[in-house]
């Protein structure tokens, strides 16, 4: 009797920042009150740390250089419970605001301080907010100039916020460079992407349907698929910002007290690892 095959082994991603730091709180909190706000992210990250441990998974861990400097002992806490330590930028200003040269710096400067703290190479970014996309495509010259083997960073996705629709759904090698882009996943309904790799949506959609976009992905494209969370998005007891918009307002706090229990099921239902085990090393996951 043949062997059933495996499915897809699918990178599961956590974007380390804390809940004042998203992009949709910019104009309502200032970086300059985030040292004097409470912090939550270590707690939260724990929290993390402990529910890949008891189901078995190592993921990637996009950190801010912000938080990292701060939490150094964080950081090799994650290392040394063997998950990816990948940079998420310095302090989350979207790629579209920056020039060349900012850019350059900002993820020179963070690779730098995780390589330091981790004591392991560093070789995957995420951009704040997805914000690499058809208009500012330079920055993936950029990642490859300062070191990185792969970025996360373009999301096939109409979007209010990001996106590029037109980009591939699965990894490519944009332009004649040797970087690595590997889009979060997505599912084609009627001729259209729709995201279906965690963040915001993951806690709107029912359970079933999320878990039936990523089978999508895995049996009937034949791929891997990316998935990602935010520390925060565990934490329903995180302080409520006063004076946003009722858009801005659902996305953050909706359905925040059942995310944990979700990611337990989004865990034992499918195949799990870290990014450059999946895309860089493949063979390797299998150990």
């Amino acid at each position: 009797m043949e062997p059933v095959p495996l499915e897809p082994l699918n990178a599961m991603t956590v974007d380390v920042e804390d809940y004042f730091q998203v992009s949709a709180f910019e104009s309502h909190i200032s970086r300059g009150d985030w040292d004097d706000l409470p912090h939550r992210v270590e707690g939260n990250v724990d929290r993390i740390l402990q529910l890949f441990a008891d189901h078995g998974v190592r993921a990637t861990f996009f950190y801010l250089g912000w938080i990292a400097r701060r939490y150094p002992a964080l950081v090799r806490r994650t290392r040394d419970a063997g998950h990816e330590i990948a940079s998420h930028g310095w302090s989350h200003i979207r790629a579209t605001e920056q020039t060349q040269e900012a850019f350059r710096q900002d993820v020179t400067r963070t690779r730098a301080l995780l390589e330091d703290t981790a004591g392991a190479p560093v070789q995957g970014y995420r951009a704040a907010s997805y914000s690499i996309g058809r208009d500012n495509l330079w920055a993936l010259d950029l990642l490859q100039e300062a070191g990185y083997r792969y970025s996360s960073s373009i999301y096939p996705v109409h979007h209010d916020l990001y996106g590029m629709p037109e980009a591939p759904r699965f990894p490519f090698r944009p332009g004649d460079g040797d970087l690595l882009e590997i889009p979060v996943s997505t599912v084609v309904w009627r001729g259209r992407n729709f995201p279906c790799g965690g963040g915001g949506y993951f806690r709107l959609y029912p359970y079933a349907l999320s878990r039936w976009a990523l089978r999508r992905v895995n049996r009937h494209d034949g791929q891997s698929a990316v998935f990602y969370f935010h520390p925060w998005e565990i934490d329903p007891d995180q302080p409520r910002q006063g004076g946003i918009g009722m858009k801005t307002r659902v996305r953050h706090y909706l359905n925040l007290g059942r995310m944990e229990s979700r990611l337990g099921k989004l865990l034992d239902d499918f195949r799990w690892d870290r990014m450059d085990r999946v895309f860089l090393e493949p063979d390797s996951a299998h150990d």
